[in-house]
């Protein structure tokens, strides 16, 4: 029998489980929830003598796993099933530990049948798959033939005739006297193989009793009641009558009845007084999975949130928008004004004004190369404006500068004081026009 009294482990400000006390008796399967993060393993590796608790203790048949004598032949574990060497064959390291414990050879073989690895016990252990390497840990753990078990998911990676052969194989070991302690998060192969349940969340108890009475204790029973599809009125008749008779009744999606406050027998009777036939009335039990969520949903540490990639390619609200980028502030993504063309005046940029990213503004005439240009301060990262012919890479530091851009009307820009007149854009130089220079 495994007994921890007041069992507490904390890491450093962390506590991983604190005062933690049941009792895992013998002959029955003992099965071990909780969320990820609850502190299953670390109890599993205080009682076998791998982790000191903080406070409290735990004994198997009344001793520290510490103080058994010659403890890998009364308690067997499978923690993790990677812990082998991947150089040695599965019959060498199972004939390593049964030396180490002082194992007759012979029952490497037998273990080596009884996971069915005999075909392969002279290959590497480095190439098995995940349930192979279960197979073996589970091999290593009943190397002993121990009177006490411990496995954490055993089930992992074991394909459907695996999981079978395990639960099986756990049924049997319990029914021989032996005390078996498993730990895993499938619900539904505990609901078929374990007896009784320990239920742990942040490190605390939260339930240490039968399957059957945690299911009754964290789940509310109804009873499904049918009428026949073709006469809706009957089922608002049977609803009320039922409502009548002290029960709760709710409408299921697929047109049935959910009743809850009256046993089967009375649904029945008040169906038959009120003259309204029956197509189903079944009890129904919630599973053990509903129940474990019931229990733990507040013990928790780790949820999804809704998938929000959707969500990036919608366009920012309008209280979400960037800053609008000003020339000369030094933003990561300024935009350099052009150099001064010959006889023409600085490229002036408004602060604010028609550059919102709602409307781009008109860069010169229509049917110009530069007219109803992008507006490079919109919400894209700012690029220059199309022209007809590229200008020459601005040196390193300033972003590339468009080739001939008009300066905005006077409307466009209210902040800037627009000039009287504004002369076409310079000619490009002559030394660009001749192909010795334009090299």
């Amino acid at each position: 029998m495994i007994e921890a009294v007041g069992l507490t482990k904390r890491y450093g400000d962390k506590t991983a489980v604190y005062n933690l006390s049941f009792q895992v008796r013998p002959g029955a399967v003992t099965g071990f929830l909780g969320p990820n993060g609850s502190g299953k393993s670390t109890t599993m590796r205080m009682i076998l003598g791998l982790d000191n608790p903080t406070a409290g203790s735990v004994t198997i048949g009344g001793y520290p796993y510490r103080k058994l004598p010659n403890a890998p032949r009364q308690v067997g574990a499978l923690l993790d099933a990677k812990a082998v060497h991947g150089g040695r064959s599965a019959r060498n390291h199972l004939l390593s530990l049964a030396q180490l414990s002082g194992i007759p050879a012979r029952r490497v073989d037998e273990v080596l049948g009884v996971v069915g690895l005999q075909d392969v016990a002279k290959k590497r252990s480095k190439g098995f798959s995940l349930g192979m390497g279960q197979r073996l840990g589970i091999a290593a753990a009943l190397l002993g033939d121990p009177q006490v078990l411990l496995f954490d998911e055993p089930v992992n990676g074991l394909d459907p005739e695996g999981i079978l052969w395990v639960r099986n194989l756990m049924k049997a070991l319990a029914a021989e006297g032996r005390t078996v302690f498993v730990s895993s998060h499938l619900m539904s192969e505990m609901a078929l193989t374990a007896d009784h349940l320990i239920v742990i969340g942040r490190g605390q108890l939260l339930a240490d009793m039968s399957v059957k009475d945690f299911i009754s204790a964290n789940s509310a029973d109804f009873a499904r009641v049918r009428t026949p599809d073709t006469e809706p009125q009957l089922r608002e008749k049977l609803g009320s009558a039922l409502a009548e008779a002290g029960g709760h009744v709710l409408p299921e999606q697929d047109g049935a009845l959910r009743v809850t406050g009256l046993p089967l027998p009375r649904i029945s009777d008040v169906a038959h007084e009120a003259g309204v036939r029956l197509w189903e009335l079944s009890p129904h039990q919630a599973s053990l999975e509903e129940a474990y969520m019931r229990m733990t949903q507040g013990a928790v540490d780790y949820r999804s949130t809704v998938d929000q990639r959707a969500g990036l390619q919608q366009p920012l609200p309008p209280g979400a928008q960037p800053p609008v980028p000003v020339p000369g502030q030094g933003q990561p993504d300024w935009y350099a004004p052009p150099p001064p063309q010959q006889g023409g005046q600085p490229f002036a940029m408004p602060a604010t004004g028609p550059y919102d990213g709602a409307q781009a503004p008109v860069y010169g005439a229509p049917g110009t190369p530069g007219a109803a240009a992008p507006n490079p301060y919109a919400q894209q990262a700012p690029q220059a404006p199309h022209a007809q012919q590229q200008a020459p890479q601005a040196p390193q530091g300033h972003p590339a500068a468009p080739a001939a851009v008009a300066p905005p009307a006077p409307h466009q820009a209210p902040t800037a004081t627009p000039p009287a007149a504004v002369p076409a854009p310079a000619p490009a130089p002559a030394d660009l026009t001749k192909p010795e220079d334009a090299r």
